[in-house]
């Protein structure tokens, strides 16, 4: 009651001085020294709380500002505060401009973490909406960051993110053949490219990475239930045209034979309409650390803008990759039913040289992306966006595992398939966004409606083992089972096609598809209260293997999320609550009585993941500080698990929880000094289960679900003044906690143990070239990451790269 009294009090009052005040407009532009405009400088006036962002175009506009002289600020992460005092009259706009002193290139430079952390985005909640408003924690991953750490693959910009590891790299396999990575206790891929779904089953080139958003938490209710994101989901942001004609060309080598050249050119096409052209393209050439592997790829993505008027534009990307590697197997060192011969990788005593493959056994993954959208402004309160996404991903070649078939007798199999598929998605969204009042309540919305499918068709060959191999690289052709002496095997393609001519392969062609509907609301209660509501309503409709109609089956899921977010101290402190459901939607299986008796088919109800969570989010000193705490208690139901009381049959029941925190921090104390920082803590376990089972048993560790404590940092200085302008350092590095990979009472427990790795770089960056140095693993760390597995990571390296900047 006081509470609302208070606020009535202040409405009041706000409500008078409005009324009787004398206001004018300001609007103006933001350019840094080389003409181009800056994005996201605050501009606020001195001694009040008015503020706006500037655009893309480097516009601002502030409205309501009170008559008389006022001082103007322009402020920026890093930089000099610059202030101009202007005349404000009553009734007229009145025009000021700012000229940043940096160029373009060294502004990217100052701010590595977000292009200011309390920006707007789009695609995390579907609307525009600052990240202290948002209830929902994401991390965003900038390419500048990359830039200065010279990243050159997808996987290692991960490094910067706290809460998310690595668990294996990239296989090629059909279907989820991409890396993967524990998020929040749970696995996660690289699935969405501008908020769609964006398929890969091997690697995701760099080059047209504008920012990486590692979402975290259950978002079913935004992105669907195609894939799984129980502990968040990983979206990539791609390079957009602009409309100035700008390019860097880049050339990287480094440590293992790296080669890389890349281009970024930007192009206006019209000097009477806005249209621009900017294609992002790649040559990568990598071998491996080991005695076998490589990597061969190109990329090229063109993307065009045309903004026909204020109101309507039309966004196109192409993504094409072609890609062949020679993959090491991945080194399954467990049964999953026996006791562990070896506790430990001392004991194991694992040969971190040998890949266990040869050049000659190759994957290709080419992969084909088409986005289009058009975006149509329908007033000054709702815009409509319609999307098309078709994707077209393959997986041809030798995929190869090593897993112990027999325990005790330190020979572990190693299996080869040949992949043979290609999947197919397409997916049409549209979406009404409003930011309309309702009275004095401030709504902003989104409505969408969603069409997705899934085409894969399969003709892979059969399964073949190979060989035995032992952890220090011996080698015998000894059946496991039966003892018997094969024909040796050797580690070339004919040999390999050789043994799999005799498998019987798969012949599928399997379709699926999901209608969905979503609506959200954020809604203000106040300037510093808002609550959102959210909810999904998806229809999953498999058609399974087109030439039989008997594993069809369709199933419903709702998905709901809410949040509240109260600002204490407007866009500076934000206290935050969640509740957010995602869902996975599993398919009948075939089951019998325990005798073997009755087939049948036994159907399910989607699997959920309900997560609660809150925390904090800040952005203080003038945006130099920005941090989150956050806190989650996620739980997921129905997972389909072994029965107890039948072996031939499934039952659904299962549970897994997954607990932890999440500190992140980004800090600019000092022009030209960057500091970003993580910590987290995460312990997953299984709640419900089968006593019995390797992968439910309750009270363990489920698997894949990374170190409990993970750490990061990185540091880089630029010097801004005097002879050593332009030159910078960086500095940091990642910590690990023991994992344990396997946690079961029967096989007994493996640890992988800790790590630390130290990294760092010089650079130096005029305003037409950039030089930079880096060393990753200083320390020459011996690590392993895994998935109920064992994989061995680079030793020290080097990268080096050049850039000309036109």
């Amino acid at each position: 009651m006081k509470q609302t009294f208070t606020y009535s009090l202040f409405f009041f009052f706000t409500s008078i001085i409005l009324a009787f005040a004398q206001n004018g407009n300001l609007q103006g532009s933001v350019k840094t020294s080389d003409g181009s405009p800056a994005e996201f400088v605050n501009i606020t006036i001195k001694g009040s709380r008015k503020g706006a962002l500037t655009d893309k175009n480097g516009n601002y506009q502030l409205k309501g500002v009170s008559e008389g002289t006022q001082t103007v600020i322009a402020s920026f992460v890093g930089l000099e505060t610059q202030q101009q005092t202007v005349d404000i009259k009553t009734g007229q706009t009145t025009t000021l401009d700012f000229l940043l002193k940096e160029n373009a290139a060294q502004l990217q430079e100052i701010v590595v973490s977000s292009t200011g952390p309390n920006r707007e985005t789009v695609s995390v909640a579907k609307m525009p909406l600052k990240n202290l408003e948002n209830p929902q924690v994401y991390s965003i991953i900038s390419s500048e960051l990359m830039t200065q750490q010279v990243i050159t693959s997808y996987d290692d910009a991960m490094r910067n993110v706290p809460g998310i590891t690595r668990t294996w790299e990239s296989t090629g396999r059909a279907g989820d053949g991409a890396s993967y990575f524990a998020l929040r206790g749970f696995e996660a891929q690289t699935t969405l490219v501008n908020g769609l779904p964006g398929l890969t089953s091997g690697n995701l080139d760099p080059a047209n990475v504008e920012e990486i958003q590692v979402i975290k938490g259950p978002s079913g209710t935004l992105f669907g239930g195609s894939f799984y994101g129980y502990g968040g989901f990983i979206n990539t942001i791609t390079k957009k045209p602009h409309y100035t004609f700008k390019g860097t060309l880049t050339y990287n080598a480094g440590s293992f034979g790296l080669n890389r050249i890349t281009a970024d050119i930007n192009t206006p096409l019209s000097k009477t309409e806005k249209v621009a052209l900017r294609i992002n393209t790649a040559y990568h050439t990598e071998n491996s650390f080991q005695d076998a592997g490589f990597k061969k790829s190109f990329f090229i993505a063109p993307a065009l803008v045309y903004e026909v008027n204020d109101r309507l534009s039309f966004h196109f990307l192409t993504e094409i990759l072609d890609e062949e590697r020679a993959v090491p197997p991945v080194f399954f060192h467990s049964d999953r039913a026996s006791t562990l011969p070896f506790k430990n990788l001392k004991e194991l005593n694992l040969n971190n040289s040998l890949s266990f493959t040869s050049n000659d056994l190759t994957i290709k993954n080419p992969r084909f992306n088409l986005q289009g959208q058009m975006i149509y402004k329908l007033s000054s309160q709702w815009t409509s966006q319609t999307v098309l996404s078709r994707a077209t991903v393959r997986s041809n070649g030798f995929y190869t595992y090593i897993w112990d078939d027999v325990s005790g007798d330190n020979y572990f199999s190693q299996y080869f398939h040949k992949e043979q598929q290609v999947t197919y998605t397409t997916d049409i969204q549209q979406n009404f966004n409003g930011d309309f009042k309702i009275g004095s309540l401030r709504n902003r919305v989104v409505i969408g409606l969603d069409f997705f499918n899934r085409n894969v068709i399969d003709n892979g060959s059969g399964w073949a083992y190979a060989r035995g191999v032992t952890p220090q690289g011996d080698v015998n052709y000894v059946e496991p089972f039966s003892g018997d002496t094969l024909p040796p095997v050797y580690l070339t393609e004919a040999s390999i096609d050789n043994i799999l001519a005799g498998t019987e392969g798969s012949h599928s062609n399997i379709s699926n598809s999901s209608y969905s509907i979503y609506v959200s609301d954020i809604l203000n209660i106040t300037p510093g209260l808002l609550i959102m509501g959210s909810l999904r309503g998806d229809y999953f409709d498999s058609k399974g293997e087109k030439s039989t109609s008997e594993d069809d089956f369709d199933q419903f899921a709702l998905s709901p999320k809410l949040g509240l977010v109260y600002q204490p101290v407007i866009d500076k402190v934000s206290l935050f609550f969640n509740y957010m459901n995602a869902f996975i939607n599993v398919a009948p299986q075939q089951v019998t009585d325990a005798d073997g008796s009755n087939p049948r088919v036994k159907s399910f109800k989607p699997e959920h993941a309900d997560q609660l969570e809150y925390g904090v989010k800040t952005s203080l000193f003038s945006d130099n500080l920005y941090a989150t705490l956050s806190v989650y208690d996620i739980k997921v139901s129905n997972r389909v698990m072994p029965d107890p009381s039948n072996p031939r049959s499934v039952t659904q029941g299962g549970k897994v929880g997954s607990k932890g925190f999440e500190l992140e921090l980004t800090a600019n104390p000092l022009r030209g000094l960057n500091i970003i920082a993580g910590y987290s803590h995460n312990e997953t376990k299984v709640i419900a289960g089968d006593q019995t089972d390797f992968y439910s048993e309750p009270g363990r560790s489920p698997g894949g679900q990374g170190p409990q404590n993970l750490a990061n940092l990185w540091a880089t200085y630029q010097f801004t003044t005097g002879k050593l302008r332009n030159l910078g350092i960086g500095i940091g590095g990642n910590y690990a906690s023991t994992y344990k990979v396997i946690d079961n009472s029967q096989t007994g427990i493996f640890n992988l143990p800790s790590y630390t790795l130290l990294n760092a770089s010089v650079f130096y960056n005029a305003e037409r070239f950039r030089v930079s140095f880096n060393v990753n693993n200083i320390t020459n760390e011996v690590y392993y990451i895994g998935y109920w597995s064992v994989n061995p990571q680079k030793p020290r390296n080097i990268a080096v790269g050049f850039t000309y900047k036109f």
